[in-house]
């Protein structure tokens, strides 16, 4: 009876044991997840292109090699939202979505920037429904914008002027940054009414 009581005794330890080890993972686990989730809020930039400074035209290729001008004066005259991403960045495919969403509702152009290896950003376009947004791969752009956090985005006029950068981890954010820029012109024409007679 003595060998029951202590097998069973050390069977209810063990288990005990792992339960806390158990929770204690799962906890680490929920933070990581919190941490990621979170919205990020308003970010210093120390360092590239500011608010206020033109960014020059440079010449970019998406990942199917065709050359894509970003910068300096659009000549449709349309504002310009750059994204920077990266392929190992979890809240960058996440604000993709929404991104897209306000780019088409304030009718400016949507344009990805990959940071990091070409293979990696190719994989992720496989993955990832870009809607037909490019997504361009520039050493340029990232020196000159010398960007630290993603996903930064960067709101251009139509001039090519930065109206404002930061760290967008949600719609809230995207719209903050949507709203530094010139208004857009109308896409709808009114329609005439017309009155049978």
């Amino acid at each position: 009876m003595l060998i029951v009581l202590t097998i069973s005794t050390l069977l209810l330890t063990v288990l005990t044991l792992g339960l806390a080890l158990g929770v204690f993972v799962l906890a680490r686990q929920i933070g990581v997840l919190h941490e990621r989730l979170a919205p990020i809020g308003t970010q210093p930039v120390l360092s590239g292109l500011q608010a206020g400074q033109a960014l020059p035209q440079v010449t970019a290729r998406t990942l199917a090699d065709a050359p894509v001008a970003v910068g300096g004066a659009n000549a449709a005259g349309r504002s310009m939202l750059l994204m920077f991403v990266s392929a190992d960045c979890p809240v960058c495919k996440r604000v993709l979505p929404q991104a897209r969403v306000v780019a088409r509702e304030h009718d400016l152009d949507l344009v990805l920037i990959g940071e990091g290896d070409v293979s990696a950003l190719s994989a992720m376009a496989s993955l990832t429904p870009l809607e037909g947004v490019p997504l361009l791969v520039s050493m340029e752009l990232l020196l000159l914008m010398q960007i630290g956090r993603l996903p930064t985005m960067v709101a251009l006029d139509p001039r090519g002027v930065i109206t404002a950068r930061d760290v967008a981890s949600g719609r809230r954010e995207i719209e903050a940054l949507v709203a530094t820029l010139p208004q857009a012109r109308p896409t709808l024409t009114k329609e005439s009414s017309h009155v049978a007679v």
